[in-house]
């Protein structure tokens, strides 16, 4: 018999250390971009030239040309990816504010929470923006580790305030002098605050560092669950390409452009990390934001032409293609089949019922999913995704959360339209449609014109779409349906040093997954 190399005594001990159940069950690592267009993936547009790493994945794995975030603003996109539910039922209809007491509902059970129980080492890095007052935190949520951001990159200052946030010089302590609130030396609006577990490590965020702590962050949680010998789910959501864009622009290129390609280089990293038994799947949580006009994504054919000619935005924060429709790639070799293109109708909603299924875990009872179990699509035996899709109003018009708009196969119907701010500062107005305008996506994409309601086609396929309607809304109104706390107290506010007016202090660098260690961290305040 001959004798076994190093390397295969080492992979054989971490093999008989794992705990059994734990043993052939696949890793997750889920990465969410912010605010990025379906064009500013280069495997989807052409003219994209910023995005290598992401290309390589799409072409060493499956590209999903009709996926779908569950909703076109933050909190609620969120809440439905790390519940498999709509906020019509999970309760997140709207974002959650830096003052806000509540966040996602505690009797939500999150994808965190269920693969913890099934054994998984479970990591949040990035952010947050499901609360984090209380027991809303992420480490309440199922997240065995959190590093990140409570809320979006721009709720707050900074000291390196990039691209459309102004700097956030130092306040002067309370009982000082007052300071006028136009005095330009003194930013008066809360820092943002970067935590590590429940520990404010900085605050204000030095944004020009924190693609770095977010790779380091996630290197130290792979590197501990591999210790650990327990197969891990880490949920990657980034700064990029949220406003402010703290970047370095090279000669010749463009700041989006530049956030772009460190956005692309920072997944490259995250993607090494990744074993042989890892689901890697990429995606976004919503359309970019047009009114930040050169700051903002690239929407690709999704030009939602026919809000266009009526003003505003047909991008974030709409039921437009351009707010919802997001990339995303799928990557495991081996697992999910290389250089395909799946034309799918997908959804961040299905990423819950899948990883869960995948993980041999079971779904949480005395609730119903909008999400599916996609892993026949993921693995390539199946191109059959969502008959009926339903799409939220996320700010520009409507009822936030209610469902005015819904796909059923190729068509797109829409009880109601308004588009978001856009550059020029134009607003589309609400309208109301009854009956609902409908487009047919296979021959425009561009949503430019919908349907005639004289036409044999919208006849045939309007008393489908009522259907569905009517079985989706009368499928939420008889669910376990969730309502989320939205009152707001100041004191909800993220502060390591109450003493400052914008809360101003930095903890030492190290980092330390252990809560024991945590507890022991000290604040410097400056």
């Amino acid at each position: 018999m001959g004798t076994l190399s190093p390397l295969a005594v080492l992979l054989l001990a971490v093999l008989l250390r794992a705990p059994p159940a734990a043993q052939g069950r696949p890793s997750f690592m889920v990465i969410l971009a912010d605010d990025l267009g379906w064009g500013d993936l280069g495997a989807n547009w052409a003219q994209t030239k910023e995005t290598p790493n992401l290309d390589e994945l799409a072409a060493q794995g499956t590209r999903f040309v009709d996926f779908h975030s569950a909703a076109s603003t933050c909190s609620p996109s969120r809440a439905s990816l790390l519940t498999g539910r709509l906020g019509a039922r999970n309760g997140v209809t709207h974002n959650f504010a830096i003052t806000s007491l509540g966040g996602l509902p505690l009797n939500e059970t999150t994808l965190a929470e269920v693969l913890r129980a099934a054994g998984y080492s479970t990591g949040a890095i990035g952010k947050w923006h499901l609360g984090h007052h209380g027991r809303h935190h992420p480490t309440s949520r199922g997240f065995d580790y959190y590093f990140g951001i409570p809320y979006s990159n721009d709720m707050g200052c900074t000291d390196t305030p990039g691209y459309n946030v102004p700097p956030c010089p130092p306040c002067p302590r309370h009982g000082a002098a007052t300071t006028s609130p136009t005095d330009k030396e003194c930013y008066r609006d809360v820092a943002l605050p970067l935590f590590e577990n429940l520990t404010i490590v900085q605050q204000p965020v030095n944004l020009s560092s924190l693609t770095e702590r977010y790779a380091e962050a996630a290197a130290r949680f792979v590197q501990r669950a591999s210790d650990s010998g327990r197969p891990f789910f880490l949920y990657v959501a980034l700064a990029h390409m949220h406003v402010p864009l703290e970047v370095s622009v090279p000669p010749g290129s463009d700041i989006y452009g530049a956030a772009l390609r460190e956005m692309d280089a920072l997944v490259g990293r995250l993607r090494r990390l990744a074993g042989p038994d890892t689901l890697l799947w990429f995606t976004g949580d919503n359309g970019p934001w047009a009114q930040k006009c050169e700051l903002a994504g690239r929407l690709g054919p999704l030009v939602g032409a026919w809000q266009r000619t009526r003003g505003g935005s047909p991008a974030k924060q709409t039921t437009w293609e351009g707010g919802h429709r997001v990339p995303a790639l799928a990557y495991w070799p081996g697992r999910v089949p290389a250089a395909r293109s799946s034309r799918a109708v997908l959804s961040t909603l299905d990423i819950f019922p899948t990883l869960v299924a995948l993980a041999g875990a079971t779904l949480p009872p005395n609730r119903r999913f909008d999400g599916l179990d996609v892993s026949p699509v993921l693995f390539g035996q199946s191109d059959v995704g969502h008959e009926v899709l339903l799409h939220p109003n996320s700010g520009a018009a409507g009822k936030d959360g209610a469902i005015e708009a819904l796909r059923l196969a190729q068509y797109k119907a829409f009880y109601t339209t308004g588009g978001a701010k856009a550059c020029d500062g134009s607003v589309g107005p609400e309208e109301r449609h009854q009956p609902p305008l409908i487009f047919n996506l296979d021959r425009d994409i561009q949503e430019q014109e919908p349907l005639d309601v004289a036409s044999a086609e919208y006849q045939a396929v309007l008393p489908a779409i009522s259907r569905a309607y009517a079985q989706a809304l009368e499928d939420i109104a008889t669910d376990n349906v969730s309502v989320a706390d939205y009152s707001r107290d100041p004191a909800a506010v993220p502060c390591c040093s109450a003493q400052h007016v914008a809360c101003r202090c930095q903890a030492p660098p190290a980092a330390s997954l252990h809560r024991s260690t945590e507890r022991r961290a000290t604040r410097l305040c400056l």
